[in-house]
């Protein structure tokens, strides 16, 4: 990452204005490319040759008056086109090819959804700001069902391929029999995809949500999986001291209460020899080399929005989605952890993966 140029062109106030105003139509955009995802239009408009809006809304089961005001929106922001005789739309297929389910890790229509959701909090944000303090998981009823719909297709597409063989011997370890457990689990979808893949081993998903909890355990049964059990606990203090081969944790330390203990206890439960595989935001630690990098906006907008303060609502460090590899690798050296190394996959282009050893 490096810095803007020391003497950028002076940018005049009508510039700026236009800047803001086009940032403004965007946002607009994003709010139409959620709804689309979650309805289901760009998905059908993709399916079809051509619709008016009355076949679309037949097709995708919704109330055409909706689907015509949702489909001049996107006519007017140049990603639906319009044919005005024969009032026909089409979803061309190289935009299709970035805002449908058929795109897999390349739907943007999907990460479109965290805006607009997370403007749901505002006014509690705003609240924050005045008083201090944070906010709960509660606070976010959707939050996890979204950021899960996106995580289990990087865990479908990458995690058994090509995550876990970023750390040398563990496929192996693993078809022999490792003892292994995902920090921060949530639904437990990687540890169920992994029990899946590794019968030979044991796996153990800790998180302090019940909800989630029960949501794996549910699934773990589900699917027939003896290596698989779940635990509800939180893992800044779960006593398992020399416990486990390998711990991942996969985009969780940031939000954490207490990030530091959360990884000097993973130290702890390692075995010697043992792994940390741990996946969080690629970003600098200094603002500076985070300025005109893609989605940098964005992110700090998620970080204020719901990582930063669901940590300080339970009075912790509130470390925020845009930490940054320098911190990182500062707090896994203070937890313990001597021997790390850092990795990047073309699956996964939010994250880096940090490999460290006990």
């Amino acid at each position: 990452m490096t810095a803007p140029s020391a003497n950028p062109v002076p940018e005049t106030t009508e510039e700026f204005s236009e800047r803001l105003t086009a940032a403004i139509d965007n946002a607009a955009l994003v709010l139409l490319m959620s709804i689309g995802h979650q309805t289901g239009l760009l998905d059908t408009l993709a399916a079809s040759a051509g619709s008016t809006s009355e076949q679309l809304a037949d097709a995708a089961g919704l109330e055409e008056r909706y689907v015509r005001e949702w489909l001049a929106g996107m006519t007017v922001a140049h990603v639906v086109d319009y044919e005005p005789v024969s009032a026909i739309y089409t979803l061309p297929s190289h935009r299709a090819a970035t805002l449908t389910r058929e795109a897999g890790l390349n739907n943007l229509a999907r990460l479109a959804q965290y805006l607009p959701l997370l403007s749901e909090v505002e006014q509690k944000i705003l609240g924050c700001f005045r008083r201090g303090g944070g906010l709960q998981y509660q606070d976010y009823p959707r939050f996890h069902a979204v950021m899960g719909e996106r995580s289990r297709e990087i865990f479908d597409k990458a995690l058994i391929g090509t995550v876990l063989p970023l750390v040398e011997g563990i496929p192996e370890g693993l078809e022999g029999g490792l003892d292994v457990a995902d920090f921060g689990c949530g639904s437990g979808y990687a540890i169920n995809l992994m029990a899946q893949a590794f019968p030979a081993s044991r796996f153990t998903g800790v998180d302090f949500s019940d909800e989630a909890i029960a949501t794996a355990a549910a699934d773990a049964e589900r699917l027939g999986l003896r290596n698989a059990s779940f635990l509800s606990a939180d893992v800044a203090t779960l006593n398992a001291p020399a416990t486990y081969d390998l711990i991942t944790a996969f985009d969780t330390i940031h939000d954490q209460a207490h990030p530091a203990a959360v990884l000097a206890n993973i130290h702890r439960a390692l075995r010697p020899g043992g792994v940390l595989l741990m996946a969080d935001i690629k970003a600098s630690s200094r603002l500076e080399d985070n300025i005109g990098v893609a989605m940098s906006t964005y992110r700090y907008t998620v970080s204020l929005t719901h990582c930063m303060p669901v940590s300080l609502g339970l009075e912790g460090a509130g470390l925020g989605t845009m930490w940054g590899r320098q911190l990182a690798e500062s707090m896994l050296a203070e937890a313990g952890f001597s021997d790390v190394t850092v990795r990047e996959i073309e699956q996964d282009t939010s994250n880096y993966f940090y490999i460290a050893r006990r």
